[in-house]
């Protein structure tokens, strides 16, 4: 297995600190006469062996390329001519080499493979050119053990240069995508076009349709999706968007990426519409928090439209209530209450006093007595359809607000 040429920025900074011995002053001078020949022998063996770097060379790609490589010698010349002299302008270029893979999307494996068969053809060169002068062993020993040093610190440069990029990047992209988000939710909706141009810069494919869903977040460390998820979760009422309709395998797997937390998932609508599909998740998720719908920790807009609709403007339910009960108004609370309970299930049993009886536990005698009681306060309010539908409307909401505050009956 290849060692991977990546070494401590710390101890990169140490070597650096203490130089190495001093060479003899003619080493420099005969090495750097091999340069020209030297480059242009690990170019073309780069471009065999590493399929990335296989490119033509009478482009920006190949003059970048030729300038890394040399600049990678003649850096390794000069700290050989003298080890204590100042290399920050060639670090900068090593970098820069880190920063552009990140750049073009790669991993690091392609550069520390060309690293390493410069370092390879260097020494072949070095033991050539050694035999060739009369080097002393010791010295060639020394001078392995610095290009071996000097390579890990090339790679050590482009590493840091690497996840600079990708940081920068990584930075770049999430805020792109959250600009996308508000967009796309900016009412009256933005125009096409502009929602494109923006999906382009955030690399994100423009659906047809999207879900939005609201979290309770019970952990503030969870990691935003990575895929084509859109998502903004440091706000105060966290929310993600998902292309198309939320399939049952990925609805497990939002479960898992937000554990202990809640999901409503909202209607799946038109991108124009994501605005609306967001209110209805985030009513949804209130109405679960208080306890007004049964639900677990995925809650599906779709199974409880007519609760939100119920709930969505209470104070008009009451208005209602006010018109369609007032006959009953002044009655003393414990006959009302028995009054409005016989006749919410007169309204769900359709009529059927045997029914009445048995859901309210009292004799059916006792329901036809309520139910005269009914006719004289209600009148032509129980044949009234519109008016049966308008009680009907306030007495299933009163239920679902009486769980919701945790009354029960």
């Amino acid at each position: 297995m290849t060692r991977p040429l990546q070494a401590d920025s710390h101890a990169t900074r140490s070597s650096r600190a203490k130089p190495p011995e001093v060479f003899p002053r003619h080493l420099a001078v005969i090495m750097r006469a091999e340069l020209p020949s030297l480059a242009t022998e690990i170019i073309t063996e780069i471009r065999e062996t590493i399929p990335e770097y296989a490119r033509p060379m009478d482009g920006p790609y190949g003059q970048a390329m030729r300038l890394g490589v040399e600049h990678a010698l003649e850096s390794f010349i000069d700290q050989i001519a003298d080890p204590s002299a100042s290399h920050e302008g060639w670090d900068g270029v090593f970098r820069r080499l880190g920063r552009y893979e990140a750049n073009e999307d790669r991993s690091l494996d392609s550069l520390q493979a060309a690293y390493r068969v410069g370092a390879r053809l260097a020494w072949q060169r070095a033991v050539k050119v050694g035999r060739r002068e009369g080097l002393l062993s010791s010295i060639m020993f020394q001078l392995a053990d610095t290009l071996l040093g000097y390579i890990d610190q090339l790679a050590t440069l482009s590493v840091e240069g690497y996840m600079e990029a990708k940081a920068r990047n990584a930075d770049a992209l999430n805020q792109w995508r959250r600009r996308l988000l508000r967009l796309i939710l900016e009412s009256p909706p933005a125009p096409e076009s502009a929602v494109k141009d923006l999906a382009n810069l955030a690399g994100w494919t423009v659906p047809d349709e999207v879900t939005m869903i609201a979290v309770c977040l019970r952990n503030r460390d969870a990691t935003p999706p990575t895929d084509d998820v859109l998502s903004d979760l440091d706000c105060v009422e966290p929310y993600l968007l998902v292309p198309g309709r939320p399939s049952a395998d990925r609805r497990t797997r939002l479960v898992a990426e937000f554990p202990g937390s809640r999901l409503a998932i909202g209607p799946t609508v038109r991108l124009s519409a994501a605005a609306d599909s967001l209110r209805w998740a985030r009513q949804a998720l209130a109405l679960a928090e208080s306890g007004a719908i049964d639900t677990g920790p995925v809650i599906l807009c779709e199974e409880h439209l007519c609760e939100m609709l119920l709930f969505s403007d209470w104070a008009l339910v009451e208005q209602l209530a006010d018109r369609e009960f007032a006959a009953v108004r002044e009655m003393t609370p414990h006959r009302r209450d028995r009054l409005v309970e016989t006749l919410e299930a007169w309204l769900d049993a359709r009529g059927s006093a045997s029914k009445i009886a048995e859901r309210l536990r009292v004799h059916p005698q006792t329901v036809r007595y309520r139910m005269r009681q009914l006719e004289q306060s209600l009148g032509e309010q129980l044949d009234d359809p519109d008016s049966r539908f308008a009680m009907e409307l306030v007495l299933r909401a009163r239920r679902l607000h009486e769980r919701a505050n945790g009354v029960v009956k």
